[in-house]
C-alpha cells in the first residue's frame, strides 16, 4: 500500500512543479519590458538573418530589455513562436516578452525610406547612401564590384542612368545591394514600357540610347512642362546630324575639374562627353533620369525649333533659326552666361 501512495505523491509533486513552472513562465513572458533602458517610449532592436530564438532572447537580456531569457526561450519553443523574421523592430514601453515574440514571428519590422532625386549622378547616389548609418560604409569601387557580381552591372562599366530615382522602402536587414537592385529593376521596367510605346521616326537604335538622351533632358529641364519641347530640339538636331552642344554633358565629362563654371577652354577640351566637339550622343547617360524625362525622350514635342536659351527664370526661349537664337542669347543670357549654364545648343 505504501508504494502506490508514494508514487501518487511523486506524481502529484511533479504535476504541481509542472504547473508552477507553467505559471512562472506565463508570468515571465507577460511581464512588461524594462522601459528604463529604452530611448524614451521605444527603442530599435535588430534581428539578423538566421538568428535563433536563443540568440535573440540572450541579446534582449544583454540589453536589459527582458529578464530570465531561458523562460522566454522555453515558451517560444512550446508555443511555436520560433520562426523569427530578420529586420529591425520597435520595442515599445508597453511591450512584454510575449508581445515581442509575436512581433518577431509576424515580421512587424520597422520600414525606413530613402529618396533619390531625379537628375542625381551615380556618385550622388553613393554619397546619399553612405550618409545613412546603416549604409555608412558604402564605397563606390566596392559597390561597383558587388553590382557586377550580382549581375546588375552586366557589361556596363559605367552604371550612370541605370537606377530609377524614387522613394524606396527598406528594412534594417537590407543591404545597399538590395536597394540598388530594386532601383535597377524599376528603371529597366519603366524604360522597356516606354520603349514599346515610343513615337515613330526617333534617332535611337536601342532603349539605352533613349536613356542617354533622357538623362540630358533631365539635366537641361528647369520647368517640367518644357521637357517634351527640349526633347524635340535634341531629337531634331540628332536627325539633322547637328551637334547637341549641351553644357551638362561637358560638365559631366569634366568630372572633378568642374568648379561651378564652364570656360571657353572647357568647351574646346575634347572628352567623350563634350557634345560641342563630338557628334551624336555621349557614350553613357550623365545622370539618373526620372520617368517624365524618359517619356519625353521617346515622345518629343513636334515642331521646328533647333535652339533654346535660358531666360533666367527657369524656363527657356526656343528658336527655329540661328539668327533668332543669336538675338535671344543677346537678350536673355549674354550678361548672365558665366552664372547660368542651363545651356543652349548653338
Amino acid at each position: 500500500m505504501k508504494k502506490p501512495l508514494f508514487q501518487a505523491i511523486i506524481a502529484l509533486g511533479a504535476f504541481l512543479c509542472g504547473v508552477s513552472l507553467v505559471v512562472m513562465i506565463d508570468i515571465k513572458v507577460n511581464t512588461p519590458v524594462n522601459s528604463m533602458v529604452l530611448d524614451g517610449d521605444s527603442s530599435e532592436f535588430t534581428i539578423k538573418k538566421g538568428a535563433r530564438v536563443k540568440d535573440v532572447t540572450e541579446a534582449l537580456f544583454y540589453r536589459e530589455i527582458i529578464s530570465d531569457p531561458w523562460a522566454i526561450d522555453l515558451h517560444a519553443k512550446t508555443a511555436g513562436l520560433t520562426k523569427l523574421k530578420a529586420g529591425t523592430y520597435s520595442v515599445e514601453s508597453t511591450d512584454t516578452a510575449l508581445s515581442l515574440l509575436e512581433k518577431f514571428n509576424r515580421g512587424e519590422v520597422i520600414q525606413y525610406q530613402i529618396t533619390f532625386v531625379e537628375g542625381w549622378s551615380f556618385n550622388q547616389w553613393v554619397r546619399h547612401l553612405s550618409s545613412i548609418e546603416q549604409f555608412e560604409e558604402t564605397n563606390k569601387e566596392a559597390l561597383l564590384k558587388r553590382l557586377k557580381l550580382s549581375g546588375i552591372a552586366g557589361e556596363n562599366e559605367n552604371m550612370e542612368g541605370w537606377f530609377f530615382p524614387d522613394t524606396y522602402n527598406y528594412l534594417g536587414s537590407d543591404t545597399v545591394l538590395d536597394i540598388m537592385g530594386r532601383a535597377h529593376r524599376k528603371m529597366k521596367r519603366v524604360l522597356e514600357q516606354e520603349w514599346v510605346q515610343r513615337a515613330p521616326g526617333l534617332p535611337y537604335e536601342t532603349p539605352y540610347e533613349a536613356l542617354i538622351l533622357a538623362s540630358i533632358i533631365e539635366k537641361e529641364t528647369g520647368l517640367a512642362e518644357e521637357r517634351e519641347a527640349i526633347a524635340g530640339v535634341f531629337v531634331r538636331r540628332l536627325l539633322k546630324g547637328m551637334r547637341l552642344q549641351t553644357d551638362p554633358t561637358v560638365i559631366y565629362g569634366m568630372g572633378d575639374r568642374y568648379d561651378g563654371d564652364i570656360r571657353r577652354r572647357d568647351l574646346r577640351q575634347l572628352t567623350p562627353y563634350n557634345t560641342y566637339m563630338i557628334k551624336g550622343l555621349p557614350p553613357t547617360p550623365i545622370a539618373m533620369p526620372g520617368g517624365a524625362s524618359i517619356s519625353a525622350a521617346l515622345h518629343p514635342k513636334a515642331g521646328s525649333s533647333l535652339y533654346f536659351v535660358a531666360r533666367g527664370d527657369g524656363g527657356h526661349y526656343f528658336s527655329s533659326t540661328l539668327q533668332e537664337h543669336t538675338d535671344a542669347v543677346k537678350k536673355y543670357q549674354l550678361e548672365q552666361r558665366a552664372e547660368n549654364y542651363q545651356s543652349a545648343p548653338n
